[in-house]
């Protein structure tokens, strides 16, 4: 009795979650990869500022009293005519380019997570289904998912946003302008998702695991979202970066186009589209700067990506 008791005693405990997530492969490769040290770093910085504006923000974009139309086009405060209230200058509506940056990171932030949120939910749904049950649910949902990827995210969104502004007036389409561009980033991108995580499904119900949920009397629903779902969340977290990055896109290049956020609540794309007949005369800090911003966060998150897509590629792991 008293060999076993010092038999457990002996035991080494067993390692905790925490303990396994900074031994696992995930955590060596990130702490031996400048390149994605630096990336998240990046990216890590944007997203501070973005959740900080309204503290870090000297100036309130949105607020009409602190606009002076008498500051517009003030160059940044490097320059000769440079003033250092402004930093980073103006835009032509008097606004501190420096503050609504900072907004305009924070909405387009917030387009892009929401964005992907909603393209993530529609796939995983889809893709499970589709999936699991096979047949004839299969053959629909995998045909209105080829039917979908035959037509480009920004094809869909210029027809859809530019008849809810014909139809409802401008001044709704501005109240609404967060919503629409969520909602038609989101649902033009779902089969990204759905023929990833479709895939996945196909390998993961063959194995014994899913036999022995079956057998015991489990339903389908709790299969697919308990079991088969967790196994298959390496590639949503590859795509999602990806995705993150490609819905920040599209938002910049709608607002350039005039159907993305208002020049009331700037965003990124907004501030270049704004700024961008200003550029031959002079205010290239109004386009150039905020175009800076957007190259570099989008070069990031595509960056996070790869890593991602490599790290968690089991072709790749050696062990």
């Amino acid at each position: 009795m008293s060999n076993d008791t010092q038999t457990l005693e002996a035991a080494p405990a067993a390692p905790s979650r925490w303990e396994e997530f900074k031994n696992s492969h995930l955590v060596h490769s990130f702490k031996v990869d400048r390149v994605a040290q630096l990336s998240f770093a990046i990216f890590l910085m944007y997203a501070v500022l973005a959740l900080f504006a309204p503290l870090l923000a000297p100036f309130d974009p949105y607020d009409v009293a602190q606009i002076d139309i008498m500051n517009s086009e003030i160059s940044p405060s490097w320059e000769e005519e440079g003033e250092e209230t402004f930093w980073l200058g103006t835009d032509a509506q008097g606004r501190d380019l420096w503050s609504t940056i900072l907004y305009g990171t924070r909405v387009s932030l917030t387009i892009g997570l929401c964005a992907v949120a909603l393209q993530a939910l529609l796939g995983i749904v889809i893709g499970l289904s589709a999936g699991y049950f096979g047949g004839r649910i299969d053959n629909i949902l995998m045909r209105f998912a080829d039917v979908q990827l035959s037509f480009s995210t920004m094809m869909v969104a210029i027809v859809v946003l530019a008849v809810f502004q014909t139809a409802f007036g401008t001044e709704l389409y501005q109240k609404l302008a967060m919503f629409m561009l969520i909602m038609v980033i989101g649902i033009a991108e779902w089969p990204q998702y759905a023929r990833t995580i479709r895939a996945s499904v196909l390998a993961e119900k063959k194995k014994e695991y899913i036999d022995a949920a079956r057998v015991i009397g489990l339903k389908s629903p709790r299969i697919m979202f308990r079991h088969i779902l967790p196994n298959t969340l390496s590639p949503i977290l590859v795509i999602s970066t990806v995705q993150v990055a490609n819905a920040i896109i599209s938002e910049a290049s709608l607002s350039f186009l005039g159907l993305g956020m208002p020049v009331s609540e700037p965003s990124l794309g907004s501030l270049i589209a704004s700024g961008f007949e200003y550029i031959f005369s002079g205010s290239w800090w109004i386009t150039v700067i905020p175009g800076f911003v957007l190259v570099s966060l989008v070069l990031v998150m595509n960056l996070l990506g790869d890593w991602l897509r490599d790290v968690l590629n089991p072709k790749l792991y050696k062990g």
